[in-house]
């Protein structure tokens, strides 16, 4: 009884500071984790609806860089800094994201990409420093619904790769 006690007090020292989204992609997982991996990938579809990103530096390995600008449609830019924290292929890709390699308000990042029947199910989980913080994210900067779109992004995508195999 001590023991569910004790993990019952411990979850929310997360589950405030964390988002969570979630969506099934009718792709591969192969190629769902494929188009987190490669820059030519990512900058077509990273980002909520109406911004653009452009890449700086791109390092896809444990330790590796994506340094890159996303363009908001109101023309502002956003310096974004990413490091790949842990990759395992085609399952996970753990990150931290910030503004720059110091950023104290960096957050981390997990992506799973699990199986679904023919299609994939990818879940983005993201912790931030304090609760805060991803009060600020969810209500400043939207940071639920441009999730959605942006996963909604890489759905369009990788579907489209999907039929243009499907017709080659």
């Amino acid at each position: 009884m001590a023991g569910a006690r004790q993990e019952a007090r411990a979850e929310p020292a997360t589950a405030d500071r964390e988002i969570a989204i979630s969506r099934v992609i009718d792709a591969p997982r192969e190629l769902v984790f494929e188009a987190f991996t490669e820059v030519r990938h990512l900058s077509r579809w990273w980002g909520p609806e109406g911004f653009t990103t452009t890449t700086r530096s791109f390092e896809f390995r444990v330790g590796g860089v994506w340094d890159f600008v996303m363009h908001g449609p109101d023309g502002t830019d956003y310096s974004e800094w990413i490091t790949w924290t842990e990759i395992v292929p085609p399952e996970r890709i753990a990150l931290l994201h910030g503004e720059s390699r110091d950023d104290p308000n960096a957050f981390e990042s997990v992506l799973t990409f699990a199986p679904d029947g023919a299609a994939t199910r990818i879940v983005m989980r993201t912790v931030f420093p304090t609760k805060e913080l991803r009060d600020d994210a969810v209500e400043k900067y939207h940071a639920i619904e441009g999730g959605q779109q942006t996963l909604n992004s890489l759905a369009a995508y990788v579907t489209e790769i999907v039929q243009k195999g499907a017709r080659g």
